[in-house]
This record gives structure tokens, C-alpha cells and sequence, in this order.
């Protein structure tokens, strides 16, 4: 994106009158106690990714953490802080982009064994759902889908302020986290060690440290 960049990407529409209306939508208790100041954050906005990092770590041979972040990804957020049942985010990654700081880790992960970057080449996380959980902590479901298989999974957020930076730009931050089996998108690939156990652990844990800047663009 360029450090402080005004390329946008694609923006989610915000829902329209009718869908406020509809049963469930309307303002939980939650909700009711939300801060003033998050409700203003209300509108569209887009991961600034020189500030951001989206993360992953996984256990390495039973007996350290190997970890890594995918450096290439468009995003569209919509947030609603007075309903934040209706806010609304996509995330689309280009896996070729995975960087762990090896370089033939990092080609091993694009390959077939792993991502097979050429025939899969995009990660995508689309939100189906999100819960005001209390205070500054929210759930939001959503579908992630890699190598053409997609499953639901829950990630925590936490809102963690906004500010006005000096070059003008309105910030929020959030830090979110999921843990996954990658098993379940056919990330299957592992050598057994001679002592037992795997020498890579299907376990991975995803990690979000977004800082948000508001976004300019038209809906598409």
C-alpha cells in the first residue's frame, strides 16, 4: 500500500435501512453500552498494511515457534460502532507472499505441499457475523477459505483506541486471534519425529495487529 497511501481497495456496503430493520438487528444490550467514542468510529475503512501485520505462528519439532506473516493482501472493512452486529470485513491474500525470514521455508510453504501457490493463489476471510461481546471485545465469525476449501472460524477482537495522526489520517487499532487446524483446509503435509510427534503442529495460530485508517472510496 505504500506508507501512508491513499490507494483504497474495494469497500463493503454499509447495510441499508431495511436490513437494520430486520429481526435481530436491532441495538442488544451490549451494544447499548458501547462508548461514545467507538460509535463514531461508524463508516468504512481499509488495513494500513506499513503499520499492520498479519500473522501466524505454529510449533516447530515439538520444541519451538516458528513464525511468519503474509506481507501481500487487499482488505475492505465496514464498522458500525452503534450495531456492531452489522460491521462487515474481507480480507483477500496472496499467499506467494508469506515471509517467515527463510527463504527455502518460505518457497517450501508456496509449493504443493503446503499452499501451492499456483494453483491456489489467494486466501480469502469473509465475515458472516459479529458480536459485541462487552466493553471493547468482539467475536467475529467469518469463512476462510484456502486452497478452495472453506470453513467457519471465530476470531477474538480487541479494540484497542483511535487516534488522528499527523499527517491527517483517523486510525483504529485491533488485535485479533484464532487458533486453526490446517488439516481441515488439506494442509496436511508432515514428517513424524523419531521420538513421536510431528515435526510441524497442525495447530496454527492466527494473529491480526491492524491499525485501520478511514477510507475515501466509493462503494463498489
Amino acid at each position: 500500500m505504500g506508507i501512508f497511501s491513499r490507494r483504497q481497495t474495494a469497500v463493503i456496503e454499509p447495510p441499508s435501512a431495511v436490513a437494520a430493520g430486520r429481526p435481530g438487528g436491532g441495538t442488544s444490550a451490549a451494544d447499548a453500552s458501547l462508548d461514545p467514542a467507538l460509535r463514531a468510529l461508524t463508516g468504512h475503512w481499509t488495513i494500513d498494511r506499513p503499520h499492520s501485520r498479519i500473522g501466524f505462528s505454529v510449533r516447530h519439532a515439538m520444541v519451538t515457534t516458528v513464525r511468519g506473516a503474509f506481507t501481500d493482501y487487499d482488505s475492505a472493512l465496514y464498522f458500525d460502532g452503534a450495531r456492531p452486529s452489522e460491521s462487515r470485513a474481507e480480507l483477500v491474500i496472496r499467499v506467494a507472499g508469506v515471509d517467515t525470514g527463510v527463504e527455502q521455508r518460505d518457497a517450501h510453504l508456496v509449493g504443493k505441499d503446503f499452499f501451492d501457490a499456483r494453483r491456489y493463489p489467494e486466501m480469502r476471510f469473509r465475515s458472516t457475523s459479529t458480536v459485541h461481546e462487552g466493553g471493547e471485545s468482539f467475536r467475529m465469525t467469518g469463512d476462510l477459505t484456502i486452497r478452495d476449501t472453506t470453513r467457519s472460524v471465530d476470531l477474538q477482537l480487541d479494540y484497542l483506541g483511535s487516534v488522528m495522526d499527523p499527517f491527517g489520517y483517523e486510525r483504529a487499532g485491533f488485535d485479533g486471534t484464532t487458533t486453526i487446524d490446517r488439516r481441515d483446509w488439506g494442509l496436511v503435509y508432515n514428517q513424524r519425529l523419531e521420538a513421536g510427534g510431528s515435526m510441524v503442529s497442525e495447530k496454527v495460530r492466527l494473529q491480526f495487529d491492524i491499525s485501520a485508517i478511514r477510507s475515501t472510496a466509493r462503494p463498489l
